[in-house]
């Protein structure tokens, strides 16, 4: 993917995984924040956490959350049938991913499987 704003710093990153603890609309504020401090990202907002509360397909129920950061925002998607999520970081401040935000997230989730890459 070709660059179109060098001048502006941007750090992606996506992490999905397994998880193996109890995820509710708590875990995931305490999650969004706890996330944002681990990594000296400052937040001007409180998280938004939206459930479909039994709309649609049974396997899609989970939570949609986001928390508007400074330097960005962070997203953060959870299937809690599948005990799946995918979390996406979207700063402009850089940060040690697989240290930093790998390594919190696996352990916040107590993941059983975990994946990530940068773009």
């Amino acid at each position: 993917m070709k660059d179109l704003a060098p001048d502006i710093l941007r750090q992606r990153l996506l992490i999905e995984g397994r998880y193996s603890i109890l995820v509710d609309e708590d875990t995931v504020e305490r999650f969004l924040l706890d996330l944002a401090a681990h990594l000296e990202l400052r937040v001007y907002g409180k998280p938004i956490v939206h459930s479909p509360g039994g709309e649609g397909s049974p396997e899609n129920q989970g939570f949609d959350a986001f928390i508007p950061l400074i330097d960005s925002g962070i997203s953060l998607y959870v299937w809690s049938e599948a005990r799946f999520f995918s979390v996406v970081l979207f700063t402009c401040k850089q940060f040690d991913e697989s240290e930093a935000g790998v390594a919190f997230t696996r352990s916040f989730f107590d993941v059983d499987a975990i994946e990530w890459s940068s773009f």
